[in-house]
Parts: structure tokens; C-alpha cells; sequence
């Protein structure tokens, strides 16, 4: 995972809507008319945010019929958060000795 591929994810989990998505999501599969339960915004709002999500590998879904049924992609969330912890590593486990420029360590 590059740099800019890290702070592309921390800016698309910044938006608190999206965040709040990831967090239902944790708890499992759900389409959208489930999570739009959760909010005061309109499906087209909705679609927006999990075209964001999913474009940028946060998410995944699958068909159901005529619903998209969405899940979480843990595992982008768990490399992105295996970066930030090397970050707040003491200086000598930090990020910067074991990466290649532009790229995080891993």
C-alpha cells in the first residue's frame, strides 16, 4: 500500500456518513434499504457514499435478486490500520526504516 492509497482511505472513512456505513457494516451483511434506515439522507445520497466506499475497496456486494446485498472489507481496513499502528511506532520500529520511497512498510 502506497502513501497516497492510505490517505485516500483515511479520507473517505473521514466522512463521518461513510464511517458510520463501515460500522454497520461490522456487524454483517446489509442492503440498503436496511442502512438506509439508519439515516436522513436519500437513496441517490446512499449510492453516492457506496460507490465511494466500494471504489475504493471498503466494501464489496453481491446480487441478491433485485438487492445489492454489501459487506465489509476487512481486510483494506485491517492493512490501512496495521500502517497507522507502524506510525505510532517509537522511532526505532518506525514505518519510515523498512519502506521503499512512496511506499508504506509492510
Amino acid at each position: 500500500m502506497t502513501y497516497k492509497e492510505l490517505s485516500n482511505i483515511l479520507k473517505v472513512i473521514a466522512d463521518e456518513n461513510r464511517l458510520e456505513i463501515l460500522d454497520l457494516l461490522s456487524c454483517g451483511e446489509l442492503c440498503a434499504c436496511d442502512l438506509l434506515e439508519h439515516f436522513d439522507f436519500s437513496q441517490p445520497t446512499l449510492s453516492h457514499h457506496m460507490k465511494v466506499l466500494f471504489d475504493n475497496e471498503l466494501i464489496t456486494y453481491r446480487k441478491d435478486g433485485n438487492k445489492k446485498m454489501y459487506e465489509l472489507n476487512s481486510e483494506t481496513l485491517k492493512v490501512a490500520g496495521d500502517y497507522l499502528g507502524l506510525i505510532a511506532q517509537d522511532n526505532t520500529e518506525c514505518v519510515c526504516r523498512s519502506m521503499k520511497k512512496g511506499e508504506c512498510a509492510s
